[in-house]
């Protein structure tokens, strides 16, 4: 009997193959895989994300989170990894028992939204109590970052934990037990065989740790107040750089080892936003002055004269900022859409947006539009051009959800994280 339908199963075969290449589960550019994208840049120019949506149009789906978090949801291949936390420290004013929060890793499934693990992490004893200003983000808000390997999840004091792509935990890595002002928030970056993890605030040091095993391989102290997420550069020479902004300088390390290379003089306070790189141009933004340092990779001991492109007293003290066609772009914490001309850091606009709340979502696009999540008026959907052209304004959920995190640009769709539900925004989507 034949068990092909067709007079040739060549042609049963191609069939199939075409059928897989349009089919919504390809794995084509199926990878948002840390804080911002592959190389932080934020931007996907490959995705068409519609213009405007609303709970009735253009959403393929919202998943109900089993707990708050301002991390940003992350993707590989067919499959969302986000964190969470529950049981304790949901409102201020009624935190419950220290004793009943979880930490969530969770595992989605990005056609659907269907929650196809959820593996709770114990807290460690160091975890700060709840108040205003850890309240304003939690105990989950540090973005994992995921490769073929698995997912690997930072959540401060209580630590890195590596998970497979099943769910089974494979480690978990002590990176400091101190806690300040709004808690942990750097993201692990993967480096070869390594996780890189800033930990400033727990342990005034980065790390560089086994991806197999979790064991230390480096760290390298002395990191001053940085919540920001490290930045690789890949250089001429063939070179990598990992380039981390802190408190009084830039710096620039070896990632295979953790060793000093150089430093640049710049911000004199804490550091938040990430490092957005051009070649080998590094634009490093940050402190309540809102300063921007531009800075070239590559060189030894103390660039601050030889390396130092500009700087000015613009930029964002929170947010991190993309690089689109030759401008900075920001969706400043101060409630301000901002554009600066990359070359030498004149100011093209300086727009209010929509809200009186702070923003702590960074910008993201996909090389046509910029979205700026706002925490409790929508997300304004701008032109990506250096004159202020906005196309839309944009609500999901109730009046009470709070989107703290930055979104995720995948294939053709834009995930957004409140702190009750994950969205994934689709052109021509279903209504649900």
């Amino acid at each position: 009997m034949c068990l092909f339908p067709y007079r040739s199963p060549w042609l049963f075969v191609l069939i199939v193959a075409f059928g897989f290449l349009t089919s919504p589960m390809v794995r084509a550019d199926n990878h948002w895989s840390r804080f911002r994208g592959a190389s932080a840049s934020g931007v996907a120019t490959s995705a068409t994300i519609p213009e405007s949506w609303s709970d009735d149009h253009n959403l393929a789906w919202r998943a109900a989170l089993p707990g708050r978090g301002s991390s940003s949801p992350v993707v590989w291949n067919d499959r969302i990894y986000v964190t969470a936390y529950s049981g304790y420290g949901l409102t201020v004013e009624s935190p419950g028992e220290p004793d009943k929060l979880r930490l969530h890793v969770l595992c989605l499934d990005l056609i659907d939204g269907q929650i196809i693990w959820d593996r709770a992490v114990e807290p460690s004893e160091a975890e700060q109590a709840i108040g205003k200003r850890v309240g304003e983000h939690g105990y989950a808000s540090p973005t994992p970052c995921v490769d073929s390997t698995g997912v690997y999840a930072s959540f401060g004091p209580s630590g890195l934990v590596a998970f497979s792509h099943d769910g089974d935990q494979r480690w978990r890595q002590s990176i400091g037990s101190n806690v300040a002002g709004f808690g942990a928030a750097s993201s692990p970056i993967v480096f070869d065989d390594l996780i890189i993890m800033n930990a400033s605030i727990e342990d005034d040091s980065v790390y560089g740790i086994d991806k197999d095993t979790g064991a230390v391989r480096w760290k390298t102290s002395g990191i001053d107040r940085a919540w920001t997420t490290p930045t690789l550069v890949a250089l001429d020479d063939g070179s990598t750089e990992l380039i981390l902004n802190q408190k009084g300088s830039i710096l620039g390390l070896n990632p295979v080892n953790g060793e000093r290379l150089w430093y640049c003089d710049a911000i004199q306070d804490y550091v938040v936003p990430c490092v957005i790189t051009d070649g080998d141009t590094l634009y490093c933004s940050g402190g309540r002055t809102n300063m921007t340092f531009v800075v070239r990779a590559g060189g030894r001991g103390d660039v601050s004269q030889s390396h130092l492109v500009w700087e000015a007293a613009r930029g964002a003290n929170v947010t991190t900022p993309l690089l689109d066609d030759g401008y900075l772009y920001w969706s400043h914490d101060k409630s301000i859409a901002l554009c600066l001309r990359a070359s030498d850091g004149e100011e093209m606009f300086r727009e209010r947006l929509p809200t009186r709340s702070r923003i702590y979502a960074s910008i993201v696009g996909d090389g046509e539009k910029l979205f700026l999540t706002t925490r409790d008026a929508g997300v304004v959907v701008l032109a990506a051009s250096p004159d202020y052209q906005e196309l839309a304004i944009n609500r999901l959920g109730g009046e009470e959800e709070r989107f703290n995190a930055t979104p995720a640009v995948v294939g053709s769709r834009l995930l957004l994280r409140s702190d009750q539900a994950l969205y994934c925004v689709q052109a021509d989507a279903n209504p649900l």
